[in-house]
């Protein structure tokens, strides 16, 4: 028997997408951009990643190389805004030492791995948890795995399709099993963002295009980067932690008792 809790997600997808269009995630120049920038979003706002972003970027750090031969002090200082400064910059520094060591300092390599194992890999690294790793995956590595974060929860919860307390891998399996039909094809063709028209009004948690948000990707991949940017903004601009804006969400008609 089908889980009926697909369906509903499958709906929630193109409700949003008809509604906001593409949100072009991760905004960034580089893979590896992407991967620092999984990092240092842990524990804080995407503004001061930004901020440390650009110091790593105005220094000529912003690659494996610059990672590599930059002392921790002086890492420690350029993403300094991103909080948590000393243990970001020494977890940046343990990921350049495993990508060195186990893939020869490629990431291509690196991507080039099984998913599941590379997940594995990333998941044994100190300071990379489910939601870290699966953003590396996608956002980074174009491999087909939903991230889960908080917005993603605190909406299934509210709307009555998932428990408190609820397992990120149950969650993150959910959201495959649901999306995986909307590519289509099963995923094997290659294609970039897809279009919607332009609104005026909230558009999610959109950002403005970037080498990486626009790069070729399968179908599959494309509609897991879209849904999670859009939950995203569900999130952001109504369904917030200590207040609740539903009249004006997109999703509003579909919270239990409104049908």
């Amino acid at each position: 028997m089908s889980d009926p809790r697909t369906d509903q997600i499958r709906v929630y997808y193109h409700t949003l997408f008809s509604a906001w269009g593409p949100q072009h995630w991760w905004p960034a120049h580089s893979r590896f951009e992407v991967i620092v920038g999984a990092y240092l979003t842990q524990n804080t706002s995407w503004t001061n990643v930004e901020l440390a972003l650009r110091s790593l970027r105005a220094a000529k750090l912003l690659s494996v190389a610059g990672v590599r031969r930059t002392p921790v002090h002086q890492l420690e200082k350029l993403i300094r805004s991103a909080g948590y400064f000393r243990q970001k910059a020494h977890r940046l520094k343990l990921f350049v030492r495993f990508l060195d060591e186990q893939h020869g300092g490629s990431l291509t390599r690196m991507f080039a791995q099984h998913t599941e194992t590379l997940r594995e890999e990333l998941l044994a690294l100190h300071g990379i948890g489910p939601e870290t790793a699966d953003s590396i995956l996608l956002y980074a590595g174009n491999h087909a795995v939903f991230v889960v974060d908080a917005y993603t929860r605190r909406v299934l919860e509210r709307h009555q399709m998932i428990a408190p307390g609820t397992s990120y891998e149950e969650i993150r399996k959910l959201f495959e099993q649901a999306l995986s039909p909307v590519a289509g094809d099963g995923g094997n063709s290659q294609v970039g963002p897809t279009v919607a028209p332009t609104k005026s009004g909230p558009r999610g948690s959109s950002h403005s295009p970037s080498p990486m948000s626009t790069a070729e990707r399968t179908a599959r991949v494309q509609v897991f980067n879209e849904m999670h940017g859009l939950i995203v903004g569900v999130g952001k601009n109504f369904c917030q932690k200590s207040q609740m804006r539903c009249e004006q969400c997109p999703l509003q008609k579909y919270l239990p008792g409104k049908s």
